[in-house]
């Protein structure tokens, strides 16, 4: 099966939460996992993973949580093309601010504009509506690994 690298940015551990509980979804698919929790591009590279996915927070207004910045921004720094490889993006947010699932919307014109592939569009999960985000996040994840 595949090898995913599973990049985490997090704030109050929500988004980290949902990482842990996909470890096992990912797991119990026959994939392998690559754990990014405090992700640097040359590690995320060298784990040359099938797939990528990000699961990410986003705080303050529409910003990308202080433990993926420094990989976003070498990401944009160093632009290494993905040439195609599958990624995909789960944002959580709040939709009472206007920058609604902002760091995941920068995650993922990113990881396009370095020609990655894009699996399904983002799911994006809404804090005023689930309070408990990996009940959303789970059913997503099983449906686009079985397009990997």
């Amino acid at each position: 099966m595949a090898k995913i690298a599973l990049i985490v940015g997090s704030v109050y551990g929500g988004a980290q939460y949902v990482a842990e509980q996909a470890e096992a979804v990912i797991a119990g698919a026959g994939h392998e996992l690559a754990l990014f929790d405090e992700p640097k591009l040359d590690d995320v590279m060298a784990a040359d993973a099938n797939a990528w996915l990000v699961i990410t927070s986003t705080t303050g207004q529409g910003d990308i949580p202080d433990n993926l910045l420094p990989f976003y921004v070498e990401l944009k720094n160093r632009f290494p093309l993905l040439s195609g490889k599958p990624f995909a993006v789960i944002a959580l947010g709040d939709s009472s601010y206007d920058t609604f699932c902002g760091a995941g919307e920068q995650m993922r014109e990113l990881l396009t504009e370095i020609q990655g592939s894009e699996l399904a569009p983002m799911l994006r999960i809404d804090a005023c509506e689930t309070l408990e985000p990996e009940t959303v996040a789970l059913p997503w994840l099983e449906q686009q690994l079985k397009k990997i």
